[in-house]
């Protein structure tokens, strides 16, 4: 990102503890072209992917310095055709291992061979519980082969994790996809409802819920919890526009998570590339260690100094830190800024506005994720930076 941190606040140094939580984006290519991918929307400008070599560098400096949980993540990682290495030297190397996919490239064969590899873990994502919806959000054919991708998941013996993007369009279904998670087997299911990042942002118009179908898919959700009890825990994660107190968003700017794209940019959460004036470190030019404990970017937001009012006086400042940075920027111009949703917030009347105006029908098209749009966005990124 062009531009210089100066313009960025720094607070005090801190102690740092070690990045436990590893994000490793091997690729932002996807078959998929989802309406709410949490990608950047210039995407193609990060198409420079660490080799297997750099990668396998990276993941011995994050396991030194103290990362256990590694997740790879994309755009979609089965198209690294050198995901089963890297699986391996994350076993060798200790870490609990996720693989986050669309199921997209996993059949039999690579199954096999990433269960050998040791990975611990996947989390498939569907769109819908009926094919129609499903392949429609996804713009793709694919909802037949999740669910063969969810028997493997099984026969190969993962914890099945399914994991499932809510917004106005499937929430009224949320009963129906309880229901094929509890018939595919899954043992926890992510009821994610959309935050309004990259494509979700761009699509919000299409994607924001009434407060009304956000309530009455929560009651859903409760009344399964007491009915199936252990068989399958059901996660429902309220999108922070209906929330009065912001999230603590990743446990805290640069606490415990540490995101690494294709191309070796290091950032303190997924969408901190949208930030002005922050200058991420790449692991090709620095280490992990000091990307981790001494670099500008990281250290930006970490402590309290940073903070504006109502932030700086807050007695809840050290539950949610603030809230999201790049919510901050997004909504209310200044990464510095109390988190717009809360309601403590000068600029929360944005938010609520916003919620109001969910039910009115939508001013533009839906724009799927796509190479063409994301090659105009890089343009737009090189022609201003």
């Amino acid at each position: 990102m062009a531009g210089s941190t100066d313009t960025l606040p720094s607070g005090p140094p801190v102690a740092v503890g070690p990045p436990l939580w590893l994000l490793a984006e091997l690729t932002y290519k996807c078959p998929l072209h989802c309406v709410f991918c949490y990608n950047p929307t210039d995407y193609l400008r990060y198409d420079r992917e660490l080799t297997t070599a750099e990668w396998v560098d990276v993941l011995r400096q994050a396991r030194a310095l103290g990362a256990a949980q590694l997740g790879f993540s994309g755009g979609e990682p089965l198209v690294r055709d050198d995901l089963e290495e890297l699986v391996a030297e994350a076993h060798r190397l200790g870490f609990y291992t996720n693989l986050i996919t669309s199921g997209v490239g996993l059949n039999d064969s690579r199954a096999r061979r990433l269960k050998e590899a040791g990975l611990d873990h996947i989390q498939l994502s569907f769109q819908d519980s009926t094919r129609e919806l499903n392949d429609f959000l996804s713009h793709t054919k694919t909802f037949e082969l999740k669910k063969k991708v969810a028997a493997l998941i099984k026969a190969y013996d993962w914890p099945m994790v399914m994991n499932c993007v809510l917004h106005r369009h499937n929430l009224p279904h949320v009963d129906k996809i309880i229901d094929m998670a509890l018939d595919l087997g899954a043992e926890y299911l992510e009821l994610a409802n959309t935050q309004y990042y990259g494509w979700a942002l761009q699509n919000r118009q299409h994607l924001l819920p009434t407060r009304e179908q956000l309530q009455e898919a929560e009651a859903v959700v409760n009344r399964y919890r007491e009915r199936i009890g252990n068989r399958c825990r059901l996660l429902f994660v309220v999108p922070d526009y209906f929330e009065e107190r912001p999230k603590a968003c990743m446990n805290g700017w640069g606490k415990v998570f540490l995101s690494i794209a294709p191309d070796g940019t290091a950032m303190p959460c997924h969408n901190a590339g949208s930030l002005p004036g922050l200058e991420l470190p790449n692991v090709r030019d620095h280490s992990v260690a000091h990307i981790w404990r001494d670099s500008t970017a990281f250290n930006a937001f970490r402590s309290y100094g940073w903070m504006q009012e109502p932030c700086r006086s807050c007695d809840e400042k050290e539950k949610d830190f603030g809230g999201c940075r790049c919510q901050a920027y997004l909504l209310a111009g200044d990464a510095a800024a109390a988190d717009p949703v809360c309601g403590k917030s000068p600029q929360h009347e944005k938010v609520v506005q916003i919620v109001r105006r969910a039910a009115e029908l939508p001013e533009r098209p839906i724009v799927f994720r796509n190479d063409a749009e994301s090659r105009a966005l890089r343009s737009f990124h090189q022609d201003v930076c």
